[in-house]
């Protein structure tokens, strides 16, 4: 097996949505929830990498077994004013991360880590956020994310 990475390009925009769609229906059922099904994830998640790949606010690394995509990555860039932590203001909002169960502790999710964080700091990222799923949290910790007991958040 040769595992081979490359960025999100348009080109794999519709087999990454599927993916994606995919990930997140396993993580939503997984915790008993049921998909909503009046919530079109298809058409949004176009809009926004489109929009955003086309900004330069949002990166994706694919990790490629042949054409077979076994494994993604996402960063989103944000600024808000900067505090002591964060000079820059610039936050990068990890997202995406995903391996084909076929693939898992092969260190794929490691070496896609690795090109988004890179690319953050490129960016001038001074903070790196995540909502980590309970499987990736080992990976994250063991990346050097630390838990930050303060997060929050409110929907709508």
């Amino acid at each position: 097996m040769n595992i081979e990475y490359k960025k999100l390009s348009e080109n794999e925009l519709p087999r990454i949505i599927k993916m994606r769609i995919d990930q997140l229906t396993e993580e939503y059922t997984s915790e008993g929830r049921t998909v909503p099904a009046d919530v079109d994830l298809e058409t949004s998640l176009m809009n926004f990498y489109k929009k955003n790949l086309a900004a330069g606010t949002y990166v994706s690394w694919l990790a490629f077994d042949g054409d077979k995509i076994v494994g993604t990555s996402g960063m989103s860039f944000a600024e808000k004013p900067p505090y002591f932590t964060c000079p820059s203001g610039k936050l990068g909002i990890l997202s995406s991360m995903y391996t084909d169960p076929d693939y898992r502790r092969m260190g794929i999710a490691t070496q896609l880590l690795d090109r988004v964080v890179k690319e953050a700091k490129d960016y001038g990222c001074g903070t790196i956020y995540i909502t980590a799923s309970n499987m990736g949290v080992k990976l994250y910790e063991a990346y050097g994310f630390k838990h930050n007991g303060n997060f929050m958040q409110l929907n709508f």
